[in-house]
This record gives structure tokens, C-alpha cells and sequence, in this order.
């Protein structure tokens, strides 16, 4: 969706992987979480994004806090492409 909208999508290595908040698993077994989410960022950094999409709270939540990337819901990148507003995390990336 976010090709077809014109977004230039990059792939991260090891993408099928999670990134350790998994509903309330990032509460319950924090450490693990921590550990998961800084090898999903790592992986995303890699790619050397301007900015990251997830379409998940829980997603958006644990890897905006091992990033300083913006982190962004697809529908509001979509809604963007479509002549909505730009989203406020894209302030400073665009």
C-alpha cells in the first residue's frame, strides 16, 4: 500500500522477526523485550530510513523507544499521500 501511494519502501533484515511488545509481553518479560526490540532496530536502522511505519500501537510503541527515528502508523502515511495532513511525528523529516 505504502509503494502504491508512492513511499519508497525498504525492507530490514530479519522483518518476520518480532519486536518484543507482542500485547503485554514487554511488561511480563521486559529484559527479553528489551532485547528483541533493539535487534528489530538495529535492523531497521541498517536501511537508514527517514522514517518507520508500523501499523501496530503496541509495534509503534516499543520501537519508537529504542529509536530516534520517527516512527509513524501506515494509515496516517496513506491518509498524507491522499491529501490529508502531514503527520506531526514527520515534522522534522520532511
Amino acid at each position: 500500500m505504502l509503494k502504491a501511494a508512492g513511499f519508497r519502501v525498504k525492507e530490514a533484515p530479519e522483518s518476520h522477526l518480532c519486536c518484543g511488545s507482542a500485547g503485554t509481553y514487554n511488561i511480563m518479560q521486559p529484559e527479553i523485550a528489551n532485547q528483541l526490540r533493539d535487534r528489530k532496530v538495529k535492523n531497521i536502522e541498517s536501511t537508514k530510513p527517514q522514517a518507520i511505519a508500523a501499523g501496530n500501537i503496541g509495534c509503534l510503541t516499543q520501537i519508537g523507544s529504542g529509536t530516534g527515528i520517527a516512527v509513524v502508523h501506515t494509515i496516517k502515511l496513506l491518509n498524507w499521500a491522499y491529501g490529508g495532513e502531514k503527520p506531526e511525528e514527520l515534522y522534522d523529516v520532511y
